[in-house]
């Protein structure tokens, strides 16, 4: 893997997985191709002015993005990774998951995890402050996103909008979860962070990192109701891994 320092060499990066993803037909391309949607918008948005700071938040992209790159590729090489990335790639492998719970076990790593020591990284205790404007704009971008993924799972399962939407849950499933609740959690453990003693960090990871890995269990188990809807959007699911992918990236 080439080193990462801009934001095109993440774009690369991510290229790179999802096409490996494809090729053997894993589930892990499910959240590379969500994340580097949400990267390339996040590209646009520097160019075109949209945050107060375009520079920090490139480098803060490039920070935030190589936790979830780094993680995939020691996990690839049989190297430890947080508990909470190593419990998303495990269940790569359960053919009983639905693709939205692939992309959720994703969010839970690396927004309530990663998000948080990218931002304290960048900042220190000094300059927290000054990131919080353009960390709550990113809100915006993932907001903008949730029609584009929706609209990727529903031509995986094209009456998923319908009962999403009986149910009260087809605007609000994805963005109530990763940006109201995990980003608003993300930003105060990024607080957290940055006045911590340096030193302390590692343990400071460590303890986060159970916390997120233990919230894996709503997402893998959300509950009977949940799961026998789950049982019959799975019965018509219809195309490979591969195709499933593609049609993400639509």
């Amino acid at each position: 893997m080439k080193p990462l320092t801009h934001i095109d060499d993440v774009i690369s990066v991510l290229d790179e997985i999802i096409l490996e993803s494809s090729a053997k037909n894993s589930t892990m391309g499910y959240f590379a191709v969500l994340y580097q949607k949400v990267t390339i918008k996040v590209k646009e948005k520097i160019t075109a002015g949209f945050f107060d700071d375009g520079p920090r938040m490139e480098k803060l992209d490039v920070l935030f993005a190589k936790r979830y790159i780094d993680a995939y590729y020691d996990y690839k090489n049989q190297k430890p990774a947080t508990q909470s990335w190593e419990i998303a790639f495990n269940e790569a492998g359960n053919s009983n998951l639905l693709v939205v719970q692939h992309l959720l076990l994703g969010m839970n790593a690396h927004i309530n995890l990663d998000l948080g020591i990218a931002a304290a990284e960048i900042s220190g205790a000094d300059n927290i402050k000054d990131l919080e404007a353009d960390f709550i704009r990113i809100n915006e971008i993932l907001a903008s996103m949730v029609d584009e993924v929706q609209h990727g799972i529903s031509s995986i399962w094209p009456f998923l909008r319908k009962i999403l939407r009986l149910l009260n849950k087809v605007d609000n499933y994805i963005i109530d979860w990763s940006m109201k609740i995990a980003r608003k959690g993300a930003w105060k453990y990024a607080q957290k962070m940055a006045i911590a003693n340096s030193t302390n960090w590692l343990e400071e990871i460590a303890a986060r990192d159970q916390k997120v890995a233990a919230k894996t269990k709503i997402i893998i188990q959300p509950g009977k109701w949940i799961l026998f809807l789950f049982w019959i959007i799975r019965v018509s699911e219809r195309g490979s891994i591969a195709d499933k992918i593609a049609k993400l990236k639509q």
